[in-house]
């Protein structure tokens, strides 16, 4: 009795619900290889109408009232034709419709089995049929690969704590203080201007009242040495704290952005955002300008500013375009500048430069500086297109896929009456609409050349997207042209569907099933196509697990030049790496530093500006957790707990060249990639610290050959001030670095336990020595008590003569679970 009677309200249910839920005694197993599918139609969702409508009549109540019945009329509107839909396609067979989605998009959801799904995608009023995916929360996926949100946000009481109280600085092209990841207004408990900082918000036209809140707590802009130039135009060089060009707003938001802001990109919703400190707060010193970027004099006065204003933290994701000259490259004003503010307290992150993968490439120069490389993380976008022949190319793109077959058309083959490729030579990079048949377009996959025009920004895809969709071309595909072999294409965002195919041996598989079956006008036997046909999969998911991370191929390398004749510093650089390639940041819509982007409000960026942003945020955390650190204790926590193995737990690789960079790796070494990989975890509980003072890095400057009166110069302090000089080597460094062993030499460290344990640690020594270098460390074993200091000798023996780099590593192993990591360089080995 009870079956039956659940059969028969299946069977009214049915009826009542017009088809909702279809099911027969005789079938029940039918759902078995059915799975839920996701269906959307073209037609626009609820949304898009009640944005037109108003209720500001007089009578009001009515207005309401009939804004109410026009919703409600329009939801069961759309309703109905979802039900339609599945009557008309499905007729009698089984299904299960879950729900309708109607406000925010136009489409439902149903228990489909796969043919079922694939009818459903070939009518013409569907625009998409994915399979139904588990969803759960996430970022841009840069504090997951870094580890934050169960390691190091957890001990600070979660994302809504990280990074609380602390003042970060950017020496930028300014910000967007419009966009959601810098405003005040978030759930949770409210911001707390710290009283310590007295900046102010400058108002200016394009920076009007307002812009500034609890969470972007200043914002000025610098410009004296630009306007004396004669180079900046206040109307087109946004004479304000107001960023024209994107680049501030980006790295702002990667070191300190707030916590869980939607990415939105070209219609696509690709995860939530964070900063890796996302409740520190903001203060922004413009120096830099979308069309000339910026002169010493201005960074430095921002600098100076930021320093009287009492900001903890400073990003400098900008380097010098030369090395300095002068005696040493120590002694320019940015750097000598910098070490003023980190007298102050304040702790200063530099990106390393864009200038890798060779040799002392390094554009961030003094050991007080905070210099970081760039690395992969583990997440890739990935594209591909199917031929017709079953071959599957991979590539990558931001983009949407065709769901089915279309025809594949080369651009050269699709040409309108009077133009020839030898009329318009870049025709085959899309690049004018008006060159092409429509006709000859319409509906199929137009296929474009990525040339060097590209990399050097002559052609953007951006046009080429403009005239597919003015053809009305079903997709666009790029394979890359020679003079393009060898670079590396970005994950762009395409607002159709489309895909970038940077490898040239897919370029040509495509090319040549292409050519396979050419489509030829009658009499006059002009190539007009192709039978080729093909379908673009789509590259919005991202697949992650990769090997990584990886030292990326631009990131500056070492060693630390010591003056403009290349003369090599005891000095490591870069002091650590971090995530820098395909990094998601928040982005001024009115910024022009990169095309693909334009409009947008968050776009992927690649650089050491990426990677500085990153380690500033997890400063920040530091800075948080040990508010009276120095500067120089900051760089000890974040380089002694470096990670040196992948996520495989095998080494990490670099990069060596630009062109193929994935296939010319090998090991990374200290000048690739400093101390390591930055932890954010393990950072804040470092258990020993290495701490440098200010008279320590005036004794090293004193030491350098003639440098008194430079030094006198800068810093209004004379070396005979100073009863000592230090030797670069013997700077209280968490690293060693010997330009020129001349048989033996021992060097010094001093370590202090910080661990918040009230206990004794014991820590025992070990050591990989570099080749040709023998190396001897006392006490090999030494306990510790909290807030003790004990003192390290390190003696290096030159073995041979050798000129050839080699590495080396220290490691100190605590019982209570810390572990310090000290790398180890030595350049030129002379045995005596």
């Amino acid at each position: 009795m009870e079956e039956s009677t659940l059969v028969r309200f299946v069977f009214l249910l049915c009826l009542v619900s017009s088809s909702v839920f279809c099911l027969d005694d005789s079938d029940q197993n039918a759902t078995v290889s059915s799975a839920v599918y996701i269906v959307t139609l073209k037609n626009r969702p609820l949304v898009h109408f009640s944005g037109r409508e108003s209720s500001s009549s007089k009578h009001s109540l009515t207005a309401t009232s009939y804004h109410i019945y026009r919703t409600l009329n329009r939801s069961a509107s759309i309703i109905r034709v979802h039900d339609s839909l599945l009557r008309k396609v499905l007729r009698k067979e089984n299904y299960l419709k879950l729900y309708s989605y109607h406000y925010l998009i136009n489409g439902f959801s149903a228990v489909l089995t796969r043919k079922q799904a694939d009818r459903l995608a070939a009518r013409e009023e569907v625009d998409n049929v994915v399979l139904d995916f588990p969803v759960e929360k996430a970022t841009t996926h840069t504090p997951q690969f870094l580890g934050l949100p169960r390691g190091a946000w957890l001990r600070d009481g979660g994302s809504e704590y990280a990074g609380e109280g602390v003042v970060i600085g950017f020496i930028d092209t300014g910000i967007d203080p419009t966009h959601p990841s810098f405003s005040d207004k978030i759930p949770g408990h409210t911001y707390s201007i710290p009283p310590r900082f007295t900046g102010v918000c400058e108002v200016t036209i394009g920076f009007p009242p307002g812009s500034c809140n609890r969470k972007l707590i200043g914002a000025r802009h610098f410009a004296e040495s630009a306007l004396s130039r004669g180079v900046l135009n206040s109307s087109q060089d946004d004479a304000s704290p107001f960023d024209g060009e994107g680049h501030g707003t980006h790295t702002a938001s990667v070191a300190a952005g707030n916590h869980g802001i939607p990415v939105v990109v070209a219609g696509h919703h690709l995860g939530n955002a964070s900063g890796m400190a996302p409740r520190a707060h903001i203060a922004i010193y413009k120096a830099l300008y979308k069309r000339f970027g910026g002169f010493a004099a201005d960074i430095i006065a921002a600098i100076d500013q930021a320093a009287q204003d009492g900001v903890d933290i400073i990003n400098l994701s900008i380097t010098p375009n030369r090395r300095p000259p002068g005696i040493a490259t120590f002694f320019n004003p940015i750097d000598m500048a910098l070490l003023s503010a980190v007298k102050a307290g304040i702790f200063v992150v530099q990106a390393a430069g864009n200038t890798g993968p060779a040799p002392k490439s390094m554009s961030s120069f003094s050991p007080w500086i905070f210099t970081v490389g760039a690395t992969s993380h583990d997440r890739v976008y990935s594209n591909s297109i199917i031929l017709g022949n079953n071959v599957t190319i991979p590539g990558v793109g931001l983009a949407s896929g065709t769901r089915t077959m279309h025809k594949l058309v080369l651009a050269t083959h699709a040409l309108g009456n009077g133009t020839t490729v030898m009329d318009a030579i870049y025709v085959g990079e899309c690049q004018d609409s008006s060159s092409f048949d429509q006709k000859l377009v319409h509906g199929k996959i137009l296929v474009c050349s990525y040339t060097v025009r590209f990399i050097l920004g002559v052609s953007t895809i951006k046009q080429a997207l403009i005239t597919a969709k003015n053809l009305t071309a079903a997709g666009l595909v790029f394979y890359i042209d020679p003079s393009a072999t060898g670079f590396q294409m970005t994950s762009t965002p395409m607002d159709i569907p489309g895909i970038l195919i940077s490898s040239p041996q897919y370029s040509q598989a495509l090319l040549r099933y292409y050519n396979s079956s050419l489509l030829r006008e009658n009499g006059s036997g002009k190539i007009v196509g192709s039978a080729s046909v093909a379908r673009i999969v789509g590259g919005m998911k991202p697949t992650y697990g990769i090997t990584a991370p990886k030292v990326m191929y631009f990131s500056a390398r070492g060693p630390d030049p010591e003056d403009d004749s290349f003369v090599d510093a005891d000095i490591m650089k870069p002091n650590l790496v971090a995530p820098g390639n395909a990094i998601w940041g928040a982005w001024s819509p009115l910024g022009i530093g990169t095309n693909d982007f334009q409009g947008e409000r968050f776009a992927m960026e690649s650089g050491t500006s990426m990677s500085a942003p990153h380690v500033t945020g997890i400063a920040a955390l530091i800075k948080q957790k040990f508010p009276h650190f120095t500067p120089a204790a900051i760089a000890s926590a974040l380089s002694t707990t470096a990670s040196l193995s992948d996520r495989k737990g095998e080494h990490i690789m670099a990069q060596r060249t630009v062109l193929n960079p994935d296939i010319s790796q090998s090991p990374a070494t200290p000048f690739d990639m400093g101390s390591g990989f930055v932890n954010a975890t393990a950072a804040l509980d470092p258990g020993l610290i290495f701490d440098i003072g200010y008279n320590e890095y005036m004794k090293f400057l004193c030491s350098i050959n003639g440098s008194s009166p430079v030094v006198l110069n800068y810093t209004g302090e004379s070396c005979s001030a100073y009863n000592s000089s230090l030797a670069a080597s013997d700077l209280n460094l968490p690293s060693v670095t010997i330009a020129k062993l001349v048989g033996t030499r021992t060097v010094l460290r001093w370590v202090t336990n910080i661990a918040t344990t009230a206990t004794n640690e014991t820590y025992t020594v070990g050591w990989m020595t570099p080749d040709s270098v023998s190396v001897k460390v006392s006490p090999a074993k030494f306990t510790i008590g909290n807030g003790q200091t004990r003192v390290l000798s390190l003696v290096f023996r030159a073995m041979k003569n050798v000129s050839i780099a080699s590495f080396g590593r220290i490691g100190l192993f605590g019982d209570r679970g810390h572990v310090v990591n000290i790398p180890v360089a030595v350049i030129y080995k002379i045995a005596v």
